[in-house]
C-alpha cells in the first residue's frame, strides 16, 4: 500500500509542569532512561516504521533539541531520507510565533511543498511508546479517512485527565470531550477489546498522534479551523470530515509532569518494564564514543546504567543512572534518576577540589539520595542527604526543587558538603 507520508513532530512549548527539568531545554530535549532524550521516541517510532521524512518543529528552549537532532540523525548520501528541524520564525506574513500545536504545523506548511507527499502524520515530541506506524496509516487509508486519531482505552478514573473521543462500532468518532466531568463518562464508553473491557478500560483517550490526508489539512487551515490540534481542529473535524479513531493496545504515557517522568524512568528498572528498551525496534540517539561503565565494590539491583560511568557506590537500587556519573565511595542511590554529565572534569580540577573540600561534578562520599531526580552536571559534596517523600512541600528552593513528593536537583546545581534535604 502507498504510504508517501511526511512526519511531524511538535517541539513542545515552555513545558511548566517539567520545571525545571525544562529551565533551560524544552521538553522533547529531557534525558531520559541514562541516554536518550524524549524527541528519540517518536523519531525512532518513524525510523522503525519504514517513514524516514522527518521535520522536528522548534520555537521555545530549542538550542539542546537543535543541537541534539543536528548530531543524532545522518542519512547516508543516497538516501531520500532525512530529519530537519524547522525553527518558528517571524516573517512579513507573520509576525506572531506559534499559537498552538495546529498553528505551528499551518505555519510551516510553505516549507513542505518541496517534499512530494500525500499523508501528514503529527506526532507528539514527549511521549513514551512504542507503535508501528504503517498500521495506522493503512487502517487510515482502507477505511477512507480525512482524519484518523491514535486512541488508547483507558478506565473512568484516568478518563477525566484526558480528551475522550467516542467512536461508533465502525471506528468513525462520533464525539469529543476534553476532560469531561465523571458524572457523564457513562455516556462515553467506546467499543473496546474484551480484555479491555474486563479491565474495565471502555473509554477511548486521544495520544496527540494524528494522521491527516494533505488535501483535508490544507483545505481545514484555509477555513480556519483554529490553532490547536486538540481544541480546535479534531472537535471541528468530527461530522464534517470522516474522523476515525485507531485503537492502540501497546503501552503509552504522556511525560506531561514530574511525577509522570519519574515513574516512566523508574520503571524501566524493573524485570518486565512497560516500556522495551531491548526489543527488536531499537531506539536511536546520538552515538557518543564513551568507554564502558565501571563499577567497583557497589551492591547494585534492578539499575539501568549509561555509557561512561564511574561506580565505587555502596549501593545502587530501583535506579538510572546516566552518561558520565560518577558516584565515590560509601553512596546509596535508591529509588533515583541520576542524569549524569555532558562532560568529564579534568582530573587536576578533582585533585584540587578535594584539597579544598569543595564537591566534584557527581555524587561525593558517603552521599543518601533516595527518590530523587538529578539533572545533569550536579555538584554533590562528601555527606549530602537527600530524601524525597510525601511529607516535603512542594516549591522551588534555588538548589532544588520538589513536586509530588520528588526531589529535583537543578542542572549545574552545587550542593555544599553536609547538606540534609527532605
Amino acid at each position: 500500500m502507498k504510504r508517501n507520508v511526511i512526519s511531524i513532530v511538535l517541539g513542545g512549548g515552555r513545558g511548566t509542569r517539567l520545571f525545571p527539568l525544562t529551565y533551560s531545554r524544552s521538553k522533547p530535549a529531557v534525558p531520559i532512561a541514562g541516554k536518550y532524550r524524549l524527541v528519540d521516541i517518536p523519531i525512532s517510532n518513524c525510523l522503525n516504521s519504514g517513514l524516514n521524512k522527518i521535520l522536528v518543529l522548534t520555537q521555545f528552549n530549542s538550542a539542546s533539541l537543535n543541537s541534539h537532532i543536528k548530531n543524532s540523525y545522518h542519512f547516508d548520501i543516497f538516501s531520500k531520507g532525512f530529519v530537519d528541524i524547522l525553527a518558528a520564525e517571524q516573517n512579513v506574513e507573520n509576525e506572531s510565533w506559534y499559537q498552538g500545536t495546529a498553528d505551528a504545523v499551518r505555519q510551516s506548511m510553505k516549507h513542505l511543498e518541496k517534499y512530494d507527499y500525500d499523508y501528514i502524520l503529527i506526532l507528539s515530541g514527549d511521549q513514551l511508546y512504542q507503535m508501528d506506524f504503517r498500521e495506522m496509516l493503512d487502517f487510515h487509508i482502507e477505511n477512507g479517512g480525512d482524519v484518523t486519531i491514535a486512541t488508547i482505552p483507558v478506565v473512568a478514573k484516568d478518563a477525566t485527565g484526558f480528551g475522550i473521543l467516542k467512536s461508533d462500532d465502525d471506528g468513525n468518532i462520533t464525539s469529543f470531550y476534553e476532560k469531561p466531568e465523571y458524572e457523564i463518562l457513562e455516556g462515553l464508553k467506546s467499543e473496546v477489546s474484551e480484555e479491555n473491557k474486563h479491565k474495565g478500560k471502555e473509554y477511548l483517550a486521544s495520544m496527540g498522534i494524528y494522521i491527516f490526508t494533505k488535501s483535508i489539512l490544507k483545505k481545514m487551515f484555509e477555513d480556519g479551523a483554529g490553532d490547536d490540534f486538540g481544541k480546535d481542529i479534531i472537535p471541528n473535524s468530527i461530522g464534517k470530515y470522516t474522523t476515525l479513531s485507531y485503537q492502540f493496545e501497546g503501552y503509552w504515557t504522556d511525560i506531561g509532569t514530574i511525577e509522570s517522568f519519574y515513574e516512566a524512568n523508574i520503571d524501566l528498572c524493573q524485570d518486565f518494564p512497560q516500556f522495551n528498551l531491548f526489543s527488536s525496534s531499537p531506539i536511536y540517539t546520538r552515538a557518543r564514543m564513551l568507554p564502558p561503565s565501571k563499577i567497583n565494590g557497589s551492591y547494585v539491583s534492578k539499575a539501568v546504567f549509561g555509557d561512561g560511568c564511574i561506580i565505587m557506590a555502596d549501593k545502587i537500587e530501583n535506579s538510572v543512572i546516566g552518561n558520565r556519573t560518577r558516584i565515590d565511595k560509601g553512596s546509596t542511590i535508591v529509588n533515583s534518576y541520576v542524569m549524569g554529565a555532558d562532560f568529564y572534569q579534568n582530573t587536576t580540577e578533582i585533585v584540587l577540589n578535594d584539597r579544598k573540600g569543595r564537591p566534584n561534578m557527581g555524587i561525593g562520599k558517603y552521599c543518601y539520595i533516595e527518590k530523587a531526580i538529578l539533572d545533569k552536571n550536579c555538584y554533590i559534596g562528601d555527606n549530602v542527604r537527600i530524601i524525597g517523600g510525601k511529607h516535603l512541600q512542594d516549591g522551588d528552593f534555588g538548589t532544588h526543587s520538589i513536586q509530588d513528593g520528588i526531589v529535583v536537583v537543578k542542572k549545574d546545581a552545587v550542593i555544599l558538603p553536609g547538606t540534609h534535604i527532605g
